[in-house]
């Protein structure tokens, strides 16, 4: 049976935080509506520091941000865009167009469709980051979607030349210096200056998860997201100071990140939890990963990997670190994750940065339901039918007629029947007078 040497916050202190979200989002969201460009500008002021007559960029000053930059940079950003390109258009290749006979004369099918805009939030005010422009933007324009908008907010209070470059690179249409909810809530409401979009996708902090919650409806969303979560499993095949790195590295991204170490070795789970105290005595982000640690840091301790499966599927973690013997089984069995990085060798920075695969991913148990961001959640598959022949409507209407006729809806089977008396050659009388079609 599981112990649990550390254990994070409650829920009931997670929920009260969340209500606390809820209710600025919602006033926040409102006056946007109402007010457009004047709220949004107050709002970028008022949380940013951020005032200027438009927010979008202009051609010189994307420019101007991709000079700031050395060509080494630019390179590296390149790799990175490259393997998640290649890996999308894989992913994109997978989604084939079908039609079909499914009867004679009856041809059904869909097409994989993109939607017509799609708004990119890129994260960046404690870091630019602009891996997420990749995943985003990249993803949308492979997927085939016409319109690409982004926001991040500024940094320094200046646009971020990488992030700048990383949209300008991945191939934005609209770049917009813009952060919070008001990014958000512009992008998907609209304003005087910034036409709306018909989804929105893009991690973010609490209050553009919330804001990207209680828009969806009005628009698409990726996925419900919440603050990065990290899992770590591993057995006594490798060290304390894997996976301490492992941990910290994902606690950093702020104070309410989880970060959880399950092992069927309680050796190395001591020797993690010490080893994490030495790491957050020297690393430069320590002050936000402590935080994280303390708060919503467990350490699991389980008999057997049978059991670590069962614990890690009840968590349904963002991102699952695979550090075992046999991390393959974890693979064979695991069914709720954002995504697993499997052996020692990968790591979830990996699959933040530059790997390819896509690092926006389901938090908050949404894993039990939904993977991550790929080209498919910009595409809608739509379906189609046809009849060629007299013979196939008549003789699908007669069917149709019988069925409706059952739910009472006569309004429905008359347009069966209708089919029934011109294709069929029946004397059918309208459906709300008489008993449904019957087959001779």
């Amino acid at each position: 049976m599981a112990q649990w040497l550390k254990r994070g916050a409650e829920a009931e202190a997670r929920a009260e935080a969340d209500r606390k979200v809820r209710d600025v989002v919602e006033a926040i969201l409102g006056d946007i509506e109402a007010r457009g460009d004047a709220a949004v500008r107050e709002l970028s002021i008022k949380f940013d520091g951020w005032d200027r007559d438009s927010y979008l960029l202009t051609p010189a000053e994307k420019q101007a941000c991709l000079d700031q930059l050395s060509a080494q940079d630019l390179k590296d950003i390149e790799f990175a865009q490259t393997q998640v390109r290649n890996f999308a258009k894989i992913q994109r290749e997978a989604l084939k167009d079908v039609e079909v006979e499914t009867l004679p004369g009856v041809i059904l099918g869909h097409r994989n469709i993109p939607v017509n805009a799609a708004g990119c939030y890129v994260p960046g005010g404690k870091y630019p980051l602009l891996a997420s422009a990749h995943m985003s933007v990249i993803t949308a324009k492979v997927a085939g979607v016409p319109r690409v908008v982004t926001c991040a907010p500024p940094f320094h209070g200046k646009p971020a030349p990488a992030i700048v470059a990383a949209q300008v690179m991945a191939g934005a249409d609209e770049i917009y210096c813009l952060g919070g909810i008001q990014a958000v809530g512009a992008m998907a409401l609209g304003t005087q200056s910034i036409r709306p979009v018909d989804m929105l996708v893009g991690p973010g902090n609490a209050f553009v998860a919330e804001a990207k919650r209680q828009l969806f409806g009005r628009v698409g969303i990726d996925l419900f997201a919440g603050p990065t979560e990290t899992l770590v499993i591993a057995d006594d095949s490798v060290d304390a100071e894997l996976c301490a790195t492992d941990l910290l590295g994902q606690a950093e991204h702020g104070p309410d990140s989880p970060a959880v170490l399950l092992t069927t070795s309680e050796q190395l789970a001591r020797e993690t939890m010490a080893e994490i105290e030495r790491l957050l005595a020297i690393l430069p982000t320590a002050e936000i990963a402590r935080k994280a640690w303390q708060t919503y840091g467990e350490v699991i301790v389980a008999d057997s990997d049978e059991e670590m499966v069962k614990i890690a599927d009840d968590i349904a973690s963002e991102h699952v670190q695979v550090m075992t013997r046999d991390p393959d089984y974890f693979l064979q069995h695991m069914t709720n994750y954002g995504a697993l990085f499997l052996g020692p060798r990968t790591n979830v920075s990996y699959g933040d940065k530059v790997i390819g695969t896509n690092h926006t991913l389901p938090t908050k148990k949404a894993a039990r339901y939904t993977g991550g961001l790929w080209v498919g959640k910009f595409i809608k598959t739509c379906t189609y039918q046809k009849v060629l022949t007299d013979e196939a409507s008549a003789m699908v209407g007669e069917y149709c007629s019988r069925l409706c006729a059952l739910e009472g809806f006569a309004g429905h089977g008359e347009q069966a029947n209708i089919r029934v008396r011109r294709y069929g050659g029946r004397n059918v009388p309208y459906a709300g007078r008489a008993e449904p079609v019957t087959v001779d």
